[in-house]
């Protein structure tokens, strides 16, 4: 039997299993993003049964397997139950979790974009933010991260340049600690939406979801 390893991550996705079990996709610090069944995870009374659930945050405890990990425990930090009841937010957060899915690679170490990813779906939870601007600012430094971003100063406005360039340069911690106008916003927002469709080789049916919704 391979020896249990634990790891700092957030739960991704979640799926039934059989008649008991979850498949978790984990966005990890140490191992990127990993598969990992929890085995009695739909069973009420199961210690799997409340960690085994998207916006899930704390250290989990694996066991290799040839294929994927079992999650045998879990140590957790934060719940986010409060993201259910917060709308739109909670769709804007499953974007984010599809978004961090996508860029996330196995075996790749993932300790920023597990820290973007974690300080993000904080900052749905702020009342004082707009969750619009927290989409594209999560989105601008998740591709700066994974160089798939670089500004044209040619195409766009001093003030959304500026912007840009503090998305893409601030501490992770000064990132959602801003505000912009409603004419730069929307600058941002065509910015990104026309980045995105060059750069995404899939639709994310999460991402479209969103849009149905606030639109």
């Amino acid at each position: 039997m391979s020896e249990a390893i634990t790891v700092s991550g957030m739960v991704l996705s979640a799926s039934p299993v059989g008649e008991n079990d979850k498949r978790v996709v984990l966005l990890t610090r140490e191992l990127g993003r990993i598969s990992a069944f929890a085995r009695g995870a739909r069973r009420p009374g199961n210690q799997l049964m409340a960690v085994a659930n998207p916006f899930v945050f704390g250290q989990f405890t694996l066991i290799p397997g040839r294929s994927a990990y079992s999650l045998v425990r879990a140590e957790i930090r934060d719940y986010f139950t409060e993201i259910a009841v917060e709308y739109p937010g909670v769709y804007y957060g499953y974007y984010f979790l599809d978004f961090a899915g996508y860029y996330g690679r196995e075996g790749l170490d993932a300790t920023d974009m597990l820290n973007l990813l974690y300080l993000t779906v904080k900052a749905l939870l702020k009342k004082n933010l707009d969750n619009r601007l927290v989409r594209r600012i999560f989105e601008l430094r998740l591709m700066t991260m994974n160089g798939e971003f670089a500004p044209d100063p040619s195409g766009m406005s001093e003030s959304c340049l500026y912007v840009v360039n503090y998305i893409m340069q601030v501490p992770l911690t000064s990132l959602y600690s801003f505000s912009v106008t409603e004419p730069v916003r929307q600058e941002l927002e065509r910015l990104m939406d026309n980045h995105i469709k060059r750069m995404i080789d899939r639709p994310l049916k999460s991402r479209k979801i969103l849009e149905e919704l606030t639109d």
